[in-house]
Formats: C-alpha cells, structure tokens, sequence
C-alpha cells in the first residue's frame, strides 16, 4: 500500500501536515466512556482528541450515553453542522433523545449523546431481534446489559438514518471501543450500510475474569472453552456481544501484544492491528519545573506523613522515599500481592543493612469503608492545631524579639513567650502522642479481611518503629478535597518517588506510563501490554526509570525477589542520581505522546477503508 504511513519521516518533524494523512472521510468514534469518567478508556479517548482533531479537524466526532449528572460538567450542547443536521433532526423526529454538542476537554470535540433510557419501552423488541438475528440471548434483569443493548439499538439507527439522509458526500468510518459501545456492530453489518468499521477491545471480559480465578491463566490459555467459562462467571450475553463485536468489524484491533493472544484464544479471532495507548504529553511536559514541581507536592505529602506516623515516632523526612500503587481493586491482576510480598522482603533487607533510610508506602484503592479512621482524622486536627500554635508563637515571638532588638536589649527568649501560649503548646503536644501503632488503613473498612489487610498481617508489615518500610491503605481516591491529603491525584504522584505496578494480567497499564510521562520512576511487568511494549521499544528502560518485572512463565518468589531488589537498588541511589532518573523518564514519555501513536489509528482507518470496499 503505497500511503504517506508507509514512508520513513523524519523524527525531528514528525507531525509535519498530519491533516493530509487521513482520508477524506467521517470519523466517529463510540464509546461508553464519551463525557463519563468510568475507567481507562476515558483516558484513552479524552487524551487521544487533540491528536484525532489535529489530523481530522471538524470530520471527528464521537457518540456516547447521555448521563444528565456527567453532561451537565463534561458537555456544552451547540448548533450541529449542515453534514449531521438532517440525521440528527430525522432522530428527533421519531421521539429519540439525542444531543449534540462539544465535551469540554482539550480540542473541544463535536459530540453525539444519546439517551438510552428514551428506547427502554422498545426493550422487549430489541431483545427480540437481538436473539432472531444474530442468536443473541439477555436476562431481562441485567441492567447493564439493558443500558448496552438499548444504547447499541440507538447508535445502529443513528448510521441509518445518516445513510438514508445521504447529508454527508463523504464516507464514514465508525471506530468503537469496548464491548459496552459495541453492540450495534451486528446490526450494521446485517443492513450492509455504508460504514467501515473498526473494532477495539481494551481487555477481554473472560480474559479478565478467568485470570482473577486462575493463577496458570496463560498457561491454560489455549485450552479454554469459552461458552462454558463464560456461563460460569455469569457473563454469557456479555461475551456474546463481544464476540459478535470482534467478528462484525471489518478490522478487529487490540491495544497489545498481550491483549491479543487473549483476543485468539477467547474470542476466536486474530487482530489486524496493535494500536498502543498513549497520552497528551504536552498536558505532563515541564521538564525545567519537575524538580520544583516534585518538592512542593513533596512537601504536601510530608504534611501527611507526620500527622499519621509522627503522634506514635518520628523518622528523618530527608531521608524518606514515597513509593506507591494504585488502580481498581484487583488483587492478583493489579499485583498487589506480588508488590505487597516484595516489600516484605525489602523491609528485612533494609534491616540487615541497618540503613536509616525510610519508605513509606501508600496503597490507593477505591474499597467499601463507612468512615474516615477516628484517630487519623484525630491526628490531622491535632497537628493543624499545633502548626497553628507554633504560627501564633512565631508571630508574637517576632514582634517582640523585633522590638527589643531595636531597643539595643538582648532578651531572654523564654520570657517572649505568654504562659498561656507556652500551656497551650504543651496541652496541644500532650494530645498529639500516642502509644499505638500507626494504623496501616485510614478508614474503618467493612471488609477487615480483605486481601490486602490479610497478606500485611501474614507479612508483619504492621508500623512496627523499627521497620524501615512503612504501609498506608488508603481506601479512597485522592483529591483536593480528600480530608487527609487535600491535593489531587496528579500532585500526589508528582510527590512521590516511584510507583509500583508489576501486574499479572494488565491489557495496558496507564499508571507506569502516568508516572514516567510526570518524570517519576516506575514498575511494570512483562505481563502487561505497556511492560512489553517497551520491552520491545527501550532494552535499556531500566536506565531511564522504568522497571519492567519478568512474571512471564516465571513463579511469583522469582518476581517478587527481583522486584525487592529492584526497590532496594533505588533506595541506594544518591539524590542526584534520583534527580538524573527524573529527567531520563520524562525523556522516555515523550515516545507516548498521541502526536507520535496516533499514526496507528491513521493506519487501521485506512485499512478499515480499504476492506469495507471491497466487501462492499
């Protein structure tokens, strides 16, 4: 195929005219995720946009649900352009809900939402075709799967009516994502309408499911049977809409080597193409402000440190590391378990060699809680009451010391202070202390045996003064408005040292990548499609900050020793060193950004083009 893709460009200019390498062609992309934030697929698609605008301009629109409660932050409503005004009015006209507009995210994208809800009392009929077309069967008390079907029916009908108005001269390509914004894939085929279709799957639902259940998932790979796992776990018509998915598209892609051995054995059907994720750098690039950038939110993270570890010992602040993990709250997929054994072993390692360095470790997982731990919140109220005493003392201390300078008398310090300032400090400090051990959980849970408690109990990772390494369960996301950590997510991984995310099963994994493209260092594993995509891309990663975990074919004790080594490594390194691994992991991000990937979904449009026509 003789296209601009398939010539070598130059790296110094690599986006040189990038409007003239896409077609001349409608582009939507659906997804579920389109103006809600449910999951990594909204970051795929709402990082992506600047770089679909860049080379589509106003021929790229995307079509979601319309949530009220999400549209009314994410979504501005607008006049449609002539190309979708008379399908969009056609919609209208027979009683479905249907919005235009832009969502309010970098690029201000053209947006279709559409109110799935608007066709509920046509369910029973939708079902009905769903089954006697393509033998496709739903519980009728699977909201889900009700919300999916209905919003599908919606999607199918609005390429419909887009055929019949004949409004747009151009062609269309129709790019969708996921199972859950997929399923009007079969019904377009069916109608053999005029739209070139692309299929992506971030992940596979039993692939996912199975490998939570099974330790040997990749070895038992090949020899699944997928009607009878998919009854198993319950997910039968979901499978079947991602199936019918997979084998509707004219191309079927993944966005990973690893994704798309799943995608073989599960859904009986290779892919045409990789397309890996990426992310708008540009939103991350401060390569002169990271160092500052790293100690204000630092800084902040301190603050934290203190009131929850300090009321019971102190440590050395100047010598302490912050590592972390964070994701949905999947044990074994996410490599808690692995993360949490390794640190086990690296708390004994730090003991042998007697070092004075600290780590802490946070664990930020979304989980059941009813509260706010009493004594922490105690804790944080107690310490603010404190800086402030201290604030008032300086304050007074200051005027004082000021004007008896100024009257040529050197005072007694000691007498600057008020009794009552001196006895509130001394109460405020008395409050403060505490015989206990740090808690390793910050909310009263409702499951206090959930996975991650159970292996710190198993592991003695418990705040024990004389460990080295530290464990805070936060069962929360983190936010501005979070009571113990008052800053948002961004800020609190900038802060930290390094992120921890040695997956066993990850069909991407944007948290490393969030991590390096923010300068810090971070853990993967090889088991992930982003682990092996830079496996494949940087051989030298670890130079850089970027550990990828070998959990290919090897046992866990394996990974998790050289994941401990992999910490300890790091926590022999100088400052500068640290500083020096900073700047490299930015320089490794800038691969990632959209302005590089999205030459891949440029590729596989073409392709889509090329083999809807000849179908056609």
């Amino acid at each position: 195929m003789n296209t601009p893709e398939n010539k070598p460009e130059k790296k110094e200019q690599p986006d040189a005219s990038p409007r003239q390498r896409v077609p001349n062609t409608l582009l939507f992309e659906i997804a579920w995720e389109v103006c809600q934030q449910l999951g990594g697929i909204y970051t795929v698609i709402r990082s992506k946009i600047p770089a679909m605008i860049e080379r589509w301009g106003h021929r790229y629109c995307l079509i979601g649900p319309y949530n009220p409660a999400t549209a009314a932050v994410e979504f501005e409503e607008a006049v449609p352009p002539d190309s979708l005004r008379p399908a969009l009015e056609q919609m209208k006209e027979k009683g479905y809900d249907i919005h235009f507009g832009h969502w309010l995210v970098t690029g201000r994208p053209q947006v279709i939402l559409l109110n799935h809800f608007s066709v509920y009392s046509r369910l029973g009929e939708i079902k009905y075709h769903l089954w006697n077309n393509h033998h496709i069967g739903t519980p009728g008390d699977d909201d889900e799967v009700n919300r999916v079907i209905a919003f599908g029916f919606l999607v199918a009908e609005f390429f419909r009516v887009l055929a019949r108005t004949g409004s747009p001269a151009l062609p269309v390509i129709a790019h969708f994502h996921e199972w859950m914004g997929a399923s009007a894939i079969p019904d377009l085929r069916r109608d053999r309408l005029p739209v070139n279709i692309v299929f992506t799957t971030h992940a596979t639902l039993l692939g996912r499911h199975l490998a939570m259940a099974d330790p040997w998932f990749y070895d038992h790979l090949p020899f699944v049977n997928w009607e009878t796992d998919a009854r198993r776990f319950a997910i039968d018509s979901r499978v079947r809409l991602e199936r019918a998915a997979a084998h509707g598209a004219h191309i079927f892609t993944t966005v990973s080597d690893v994704t798309a051995l799943e995608c073989r054995h599960l859904l009986g059907r290779p892919v045409d193409k990789i397309l890996p994720n990426g992310l708008n750098i540009e939103r991350f690039s401060a390569l002169h402000e990271a160092e500052n950038l790293h100690k204000i939110h630092k800084d902040r993270i301190h603050q934290f440190v203190m009131g929850h570890f300090f009321p019971s010992y102190s440590f050395n602040l100047d010598r302490t590391l912050y590592f972390f993990t964070s994701g949905r709250y999947e044990y074994r997929n996410k490599g808690f378990d692995l993360t949490l054994e390794a640190l086990a072993r690296l708390n004994y390692l730090l003991k042998e060699m007697r070092t004075d360095i600290t780590i802490v470790m946070f664990i930020v997982s979304m989980r059941p809680f009813k509260s706010i731990n009493a004594d922490v919140l105690h804790n944080m109220a107690v310490m603010e009451e404190m800086r402030r005493t201290c604030m008032a003392i300086k304050d007074k201390l200051g005027d004082r010391l000021f004007q008896a300078v100024a009257r040529g008398a050197i005072p007694d310090l000691n007498e600057q202070v008020d009794e009552y300032w001196r006895m509130r400090l001394r109460r405020t400090m008395m409050a403060w202390r505490t015989q206990r051990l740090p808690y390793i959980v910050t909310h009263d849970m409702w499951d206090n045996n959930d996975e991650v408690l159970k292996k710190l109990r198993a592991c003695n990772l418990l705040n024990y003064a004389s460990d080295p390494v530290k464990i805070v369960y936060h069962a929360d996301f983190i936010t501005p408005t979070n009571a113990l950590f008052g800053m948002d997510y961004d800020q609190f991984v900038r802060g930290c040292h390094m992120g921890l995310f040695p997956s066993y099963y990850e069909p991407w994994g944007y948290t490393p990548l969030e991590c390096v493209a923010r300068g810090i260092p971070a853990v993967t594993s090889d088991l992930a499609g982003f682990g092996n995509y830079v496996l494949n891309e940087f051989p030298d990663c670890d130079k850089s900050g970027l550990y990828v975990i070998g959990r290919k074919d090897r046992p866990d004790d394996l990974a998790a020793g050289e994941l401990a080594q992999k910490m300890f490594e790091f926590t022999r390194l100088t400052l500068r060193d640290r500083i020096s691994m900073r700047y490299r992991a930015q320089g490794i991000a800038e691969h990632f950004d959209w302005r590089q990937l999205a030459r891949h979904y440029t590729e596989t449009h073409q392709l889509a083009m090329q083999r809807g026509e000849r179908e056609r």
